[in-house]
Order: C-alpha cells, then sequence, then structure tokens
C-alpha cells in the first residue's frame, strides 16, 4: 500500500493551527488555546476547512467534538470506522505539537491514502476531542469522557469556567455546539498520534513508540493542621508545625516513589501544589494543603504508594502532633492498548521502513477512555529534550512525518 505522506502539507497544517493564541516567547514557538475561546474558535474553523478540502463529511456533536469521515467507494457506508486524531486546545502558553499532531497527523494519513489509491473496506474518521487539556471546565480530556460515557452530555454542557461561563454558553458563542454525541463504540478500532514528551526515543534512537499501556492517574487533597503561633516567642518544642509536617510528607512521597521504580521503571509520585496559612515570614504555619499525583500502569502500585501517604499522615499525626486529611477526587484506571492495534502498528513500522520501540505512556490521554469502548492504541513521536507543554517543545518535521507514515499505514490496515 502506498501511504507516502507528505511532510509539507502536514507542516503547513500545524503551523498554521500555531498562529491561534500565539504567545511570544524568548525561545521556541507558543500557544495559548483555551476551549471556548476566539483562538479556539479559528482552530477549529481551520480544521473543518481541511477536512472539507479532503472531502470529508464533517460533523460537531454536542459537546463540540469535531469529526470528519472519509467514506471512499471501496468502504462500505454501514461498517463500523477506523478513527484516529487528538486535540486542538492547549495549556496556557503550551506548545504546538501536543494535540495538532495527532489531529493533523490523522488527516495527513487519510490524505496520503487517498494519493496512493489505498482502498478501505471501512470509513475512517479524523477527529479532534474538546477539552482535553482541562484548562478551562473540567480536569481532562472532556470530549473524549463524553464519547465513551462516562461523563453525560448535560453534565458536560452544565460544567462551568472561573468566570461562570458554562461549557455550553462557550460553545454556542463560538459556533461549535452541535448535536448528538460521538459514541467511541461505534469506532472499530482507534489509533492517537501524539508526541512522546519524553526522552525514550531520542535515548533508544527510535523514530516512533509503540504505547503499550496509558497510565493511571490519582489525585489526592492532603491537609496537615498545626497551630499558628509568632514566630519569635513560640519555643521550638512548643510549636506544632504544619508546614514542617507537610515538609517530611513531601519526602515521604518521594522516597516511596523512587523506591518503587528502582524496581518497576513506571511508577511516579509527585506533590505539586502547596498551600501555606497564614503565609507569614513571622508565624509559625497553621495549616498546609497540598496536591497529589500518583502514576503507574499498574493499579496495584498506584494503591501502594497511595497507601504509604496514608500510613506517613498517622505518623504525622502522631510524631508531630499535627491532624490530617486526606481525600481522592480523582481517580483513573491504567488502560492497556489493544493487542491487535499494536500488531498493526508495530506492522506498520516494519512495513515503512521505520524503526520502533514499544513504551508505556506516563501521561492521561484521550485514547484511556477510548479504549474503555473499542480497540485502542497510541503512537509515539519523538520531542527533543523530553519537553512540552512550554514552547520549547519541539519535535522535528522529519519525525512528525515518519510517525504520521506509520500512522498512515496502521489506519489502512486495520480498515482493510
Amino acid at each position: 500500500m502506498n501511504v507516502s505522506v507528505s511532510e509539507a502539507r502536514l507542516r503547513t497544517d500545524i503551523e498554521r493551527t500555531a498562529e491561534f493564541g500565539a504567545v511570544d516567547a524568548e525561545e521556541g514557538r507558543g500557544r495559548t488555546v483555551l476551549t471556548g475561546t476566539e483562538p479556539n474558535r479559528a482552530a477549529r474553523e481551520y480544521l473543518v476547512e481541511r477536512l472539507d478540502d479532503a472531502g470529508l463529511d464533517v460533523r460537531v456533536d454536542a459537546v463540540g467534538n469535531v469529526v470528519g469521515r472519509w467514506t471512499p467507494p471501496s468502504a462500505d457506508p454501514d461498517a463500523a470506522p477506523v478513527a484516529s486524531g487528538s486535540h486542538l486546545d492547549s495549556v496556557p502558553e503550551g506548545g504546538i505539537f501536543d494535540g495538532p499532531l495527532g489531529v493533523y497527523g490523522a488527516l495527513e494519513a487519510v490524505r496520503a491514502m487517498q494519493d496512493g489509491g489505498v482502498e478501505p473496506a471501512r470509513p475512517i474518521e479524523v477527529v479532534s476531542f474538546t477539552e482535553e487539556e482541562g484548562q478551562r471546565f473540567a480536569s481532562g480530556v472532556l470530549g473524549s469522557s463524553v464519547a465513551a460515557g462516562v461523563r453525560p452530555v448535560a453534565d458536560a454542557l452544565a460544567l462551568e469556567a472561573d468566570d461562570g461561563t458554562t461549557l455550553g454558553a462557550a460553545l454556542d458563542e463560538i459556533g461549535f455546539r452541535g448535536d448528538g454525541r460521538l459514541d467511541a463504540a461505534d469506532w472499530d478500532a482507534w489509533l492517537e498520534l501524539h508526541i512522546e514528551q519524553s526522552t525514550r526515543l531520542t535515548d533508544a534512537g527510535a523514530a516512533v513508540g509503540v504505547v503499550t499501556d496509558v497510565t493511571g492517574i490519582t489525585h489526592c487533597e492532603v491537609e496537615i493542621v498545626g497551630e499558628a503561633n509568632h514566630a519569635g516567642s513560640t519555643p521550638m518544642d512548643a510549636r506544632t508545625d504544619a508546614l514542617a509536617a507537610a515538609s517530611e510528607f513531601v519526602l515521604a512521597v518521594e522516597r516511596a516513589a523512587k523506591r518503587l521504580a528502582d524496581e518497576h521503571e513506571t511508577p511516579v509520585g509527585t506533590v505539586g501544589s502547596l498551600g501555606v496559612s497564614p503565609n507569614a515570614t513571622n508565624v509559625v504555619p497553621g495549616s498546609a494543603t497540598l496536591g497529589l499525583d500518583v502514576r503507574d500502569v499498574t493499579q496495584d502500585r498506584i494503591e501502594e504508594l497511595v497507601g504509604h501517604a496514608r500510613e506517613t499522615l498517622d505518623r504525622l499525626e502522631s510524631e508531630r502532633g499535627v491532624s490530617t486529611h486526606i481525600e481522592r477526587p480523582f481517580d483513573v484506571a491504567p488502560m492497556p492498548t489493544s493487542d491487535r492495534v499494536r500488531r498493526a502498528a508495530s506492522d506498520a513500522a516494519d512495513r515503512v521502513g521505520v524503526t520502533a520501540i514499544d513504551c508505556h505512556s506516563g501521561a492521561f490521554h484521550d485514547t484511556t477512555h477510548v479504549a474503555r469502548e473499542t480497540d485502542a492504541g497510541m503512537l509515539f513521536a519523538p520531542s527533543e529534550g523530553g519537553v512540552s507543554h512550554t514552547p520549547r517543545e519541539w519535535t522535528d518535521w522529519a519525525d512528525c512525518a515518519a510517525a504520521t507514515e506509520v500512522l498512515a499505514a496502521s489506519l489502512a490496515d486495520l480498515a482493510t
């Protein structure tokens, strides 16, 4: 099958998309594209134009997920489609590849199949999910959560931004509140191309990563309460310092995660947020709130790290006299990718002469939700220095094209 992609065409689409919400950066090229904003409208409208230009039938669902369907004469229009895509939104001052590479890689894969005369037996869909980054209306992967039936449409549309704007109103404002619900269960298979956001590919000299598992994520909210008091007149042995206790907690999490990672490589634990009250230099801290992020490709190891965090809090109560509380508001289980899709991707890499390695995803992606409903997989393209979510994020254009060529060959195989 001839699936030679156009690097120039792919680059043009990604660079054009980078203009929407562009930010000044001392190094690299960045963008801020939040769901329901003017830059988001512009990015979506450009995508619809490009889908139209390629002869795809475009639809938008009730939460703004955009889908373009290619149904060539060779395909049974009633057959379950093979789908691919990612997202167009970004984090504030993010990079230009995270999301758009997956969307325009999927479109370029279709164009390459069209140019090469590939005759799939199934339709192929190009998808852009709403609010993957979770920067305005939700904690992330909103559009795919609706497509997977995890979140009802009405609940999604009622979500509010900090200014009180609902997702429904924001989508109305930019003209991208459609009808119905994109249903991932209708797909025969799904394959998402994404930048790696790590250095395993470059370290291994590989052009493509075939993802074996997408990590599970648990977020815990921790509160440690001591007693605020005067920093000068309170003796050291009479203090109940919440921040000192919090510091021990942070280091205990780090030690536990490092020990587990030495044995299994994939577990990580991070205390990424900290609030201190009253937060005054001359006051012994009375309370501290912390945000804990735990990830791994197995649920057992996630539970082990969370259990260690709870044990540490119990010890701090006993040794330091503080009171503690822990809640677990966000929990997504690890998700292995489909054997069938992985085989198709690995075989495709061999056919097009691209070096590929197996690896896991330490970041959460829309594929995690989709994989609950159909055979799903992911491909990674190399990230220079492993940098992402910043204007310094970079993937060479040749690497983008090579990964897209593997994507195109994979989709052609899956749709045949």
